[in-house]
């Protein structure tokens, strides 16, 4: 690594990307994957809690006046407008401030949040709360996945992507299974059971945090920003950590990068970047993000309410139901994930969100004539969310990777935030009024449109999705800062 010139801004020479990207997989990367990726089971814990727990809040001697629908409409909605507020506040902060300061404080800002989410004695206490564990969820995305992109190798990023996106269903999955713990009246009282569901979040956060600690600022992020030892030294580490691991020397990195160190980039040329020099991009991150929340939200905020009224199962065997669907959720991305990586994203992505809305649309109508009974709807649900679970998480690596490194944040918060504002907030509100009302044609068009929007999305990845499969992420799109390549001069000082 050189630098050159003596202006304010110095240009760089590194190896530290090519250096990262050449990696094999080691227990380093165990580490960020476990230390960050974790995150993702509390999210699935949260919103499935919830969700199980409606019918036990609303009732009599639960502690809090509240209704079934003011939970998973009006309480929903607030959560996900929090992680909408929170992904754009904490997205631009993380591309300025960088990774790891801002991955440890969302972190903080939910434990903070859960913990008065579970010491609710007001509705309105509880509305605030669950907007704030939001924003701080909302914040771990951004900061989360632009970290993983890029620490993980290039010839890993898509599969070990998806499944970290996945995993927030291996949470689903436990809190399903934790709320029929937490709703059984013969263990816990009404008023202490739920509460108990949201204490535990805060213990799994804090073990996750413990980890995080260890986590390394992202390399990629420092050479930028005026940090180019810092940058060298982790990645010295790392190699150095590996090499021991395995006993043998690793192959030499690819080619150099140039680039023009910053301290801070503006806020104008990110939104430019994303719009005048990316739109087809911006096109396809808009539709990904669209299609799966409505998707999501046409199941997910209804399928307690359709199992109660159409199939007469009790509110308090419904978290069954929902953990076989979570692990249909979390195998797509783990079985497929590696096709992504091999296949091609293209064809992945465009063929997992249209394969999943015709399943939908398939489901509809078996429900719709009548021939679907609780255990064959939850076994259609599986088969759809095995596929749309792959295509969702897709939509995080997708927005991750196609854009600029200076960008990265704030664009996957941007993306998720629009997307999951149109599908996250209106879909709840939408969705549970559909599929609460009693009316079979109603939780069919709840369906219809979930599907049609997935299988919208699809065709639009048919077009303009980017095969970066395998290649750097300053190949896919060159950074900001990307400086032609000069010879060295006598100038030139060495950077350590």
């Amino acid at each position: 690594m050189s630098s050159t010139g003596k202006s304010a801004h110095r240009t760089v020479t590194t190896e530290v990307p090519a250096r990262l990207d050449r990696l094999p997989w080691s227990r380093w990367h165990w580490m960020i994957v476990i230390g960050l990726g974790t995150v993702w089971i509390l999210d699935g814990l949260e919103v499935t809690v919830v969700g199980n727990i409606a019918s036990r809040l609303s009732e009599d001697g639960s502690g809090l006046p509240i209704t079934d629908g003011q939970v998973t409409g009006l309480g929903a909605a607030l959560y996900v407008a929090g992680a909408c507020a929170g992904a754009l506040f904490f997205g631009w902060l993380t591309d300025r401030y960088g990774r790891k300061k801002l991955f440890l404080i969302t972190l903080a800002v939910y434990l903070a949040a859960t913990a008065m989410t579970a010491l609710s004695f007001s509705v309105w206490w509880f509305f605030l709360f669950r907007f704030f564990t939001g924003f701080g969820i909302g914040g771990e995305y951004a900061a989360i996945n632009s970290a993983i992109d890029e620490l993980i190798p290039s010839k890993y990023r898509g599969r070990v992507d998806l499944i970290i996106n996945g995993s927030y269903w291996l949470g689903a999955m436990g809190g399903a299974l934790l709320s029929v713990l937490a709703l059984n009246t013969d263990i816990f009282p009404k008023d202490v059971g739920w509460r108990l569901t949201f204490a535990l979040g805060v213990v799994l956060g804090l073990v996750i945090l413990l980890v995080r600690r260890h986590v390394p600022e992202s390399p990629r992020w420092m050479f930028i920003h005026e940090q180019s030892e810092g940058a060298d030294r982790i990645v010295s580490e790392v190699e150095r950590e590996i090499e021991e691991e395995r006993g043998e020397p690793l192959p030499a990195p690819g080619k150099a990068i140039t680039i023009e160190q910053r301290r801070t980039i503006a806020f104008t040329e990110i939104a430019r970047t994303l719009f005048r020099s990316y739109p087809k991009r911006a096109v396809l991150g808009f539709s990904l993000f669209i299609g799966q929340a409505f998707l999501y939200n046409a199941i997910t905020f209804g399928f307690g309410s359709i199992l109660v009224n159409f199939f007469d199962v009790s509110s308090g065997s419904t978290g069954y139901f929902f953990a076989v669907m979570a692990l249909g959720n979390f195998l797509g991305p783990l079985v497929l994930g590696k096709l992504f990586d091999t296949v091609g994203r293209k064809k992945m992505i465009s063929g997992t969100y249209i394969l999943s809305g015709l399943l939908l649309f398939l489901t509809a109508w078996f429900f719709d004539q009548g021939h679907l009974n609780a255990t064959t709807m939850t076994a259609c649900w599986c088969v759809v969310l095995f596929f749309a679970s792959a295509g969702a998480s897709s939509a995080y690596l997708t927005v991750s990777e196609i854009f600029p490194m200076e960008t990265r944040a704030l664009a996957i918060a941007f993306f998720y935030a629009i997307g999951t504002a149109a599908g996250g907030i209106s879909g709840p509100l939408v969705f549970s009024a559909l599929t609460s009302s009693g009316v079979v044609g109603d939780a069919v068009l709840a369906f219809s449109i979930g599907a049609a929007l997935m299988v919208a999305a699809g065709v639009v990845a048919l077009l303009f999705a980017v095969d970066a499969e395998g290649k750097s992420l300053e190949d896919i799109a060159s950074p900001l800062s990307a400086r032609p390549a000069k010879a060295a001069g006598p100038s030139d000082t060495p950077v350590v």
